[in-house]
């Protein structure tokens, strides 16, 4: 199997699950003009949390890591009337275009842009009392596993966390990787397998993004305390 095929397949089922759309294809375009990385979920991806959203009636929605917020879109299409979803971006210029992009997609009064490091953004959702019903986590991976334990005391009893990029073209089994971003999935994992208030997934994924994979974990139990120790100074 090839990228080519994987990529054949995809733009296939993006003809049936997920045409092109408007508001979707200008964030892309202007993503790009923007000189900004095209590590964006791709648009079966952007559909399959759409549905996880639309599923669970998701009012609150957490992201971090928005890029030029094209995943933010997808997520903040299965808002009910007065859901809201919060964005975390750690650079000022990719939350300008972000902010655009949700503008022309008529989304801003859904949507929050927060600039600033999420280990330092996501204390003061803690401090404000939030709670969400739903978590997309694609943000640097190096950080993964301390983003999972702030968003854990973050997520509601029945939230879902999920997780983007993490089986790294297969290197997540390599122990040995001198990758952070490598060690950073596989701490993110470990963290996820021993907390016994979530169960989860890890699944593998080909397609127009090539090889790679998403974590889902179902909070069973109550949120945790914030783990202050990781804020960043």
């Amino acid at each position: 199997m090839t990228n080519e095929i994987w990529t054949s397949v995809d733009r296939y089922f993006e003809g049936l699950f997920a045409p092109p759309d408007a508001a979707l294809e200008e964030a892309l375009a202007a993503t790009a003009a923007a000189g900004m990385p095209a590590i964006q979920v791709s648009p079966l991806l952007g559909k399959l949390l759409h549905l996880l959203a639309l599923n669970m009636h998701a009012q609150t929605i957490l992201e971090l890591g928005t890029l030029g917020g094209y995943s933010s879109i997808w997520l903040a299409r299965a808002l009910p009337p007065g859901g809201r979803l919060i964005t975390l971006e750690a650079d000022p210029r990719h939350a300008e275009v972000a902010r655009a992009n949700l503008a022309r997609a008529g989304l801003s009064g859904k949507i929050e842009v927060r600039v600033g490091p999420a280990l330092e953004t996501l204390p003061a959702l803690a401090s404000e009392g939030a709670r969400f019903d739903l978590v997309f986590i694609d943000a640097d991976k190096e950080r993964l596993a301390a983003y999972f334990r702030w968003v854990r005391s973050l997520t509601r009893r029945g939230g879902l966390i999920i997780v983007d990029n993490v089986v790294r073209r297969g290197e997540v089994i390599n122990a040995d990787s001198a990758d952070p971003r490598v060690q950073g999935v596989r701490a993110l994992h470990l963290a996820i397998a021993g907390d016994p208030g979530v169960t989860a997934t890890a699944l593998q994924t080909t397609g127009i993004k090539g090889y790679d994979g998403i974590a889902i974990a179902l909070v069973t139990g109550e949120p945790l305390p914030p783990p202050r120790e990781e804020i960043q100074h």
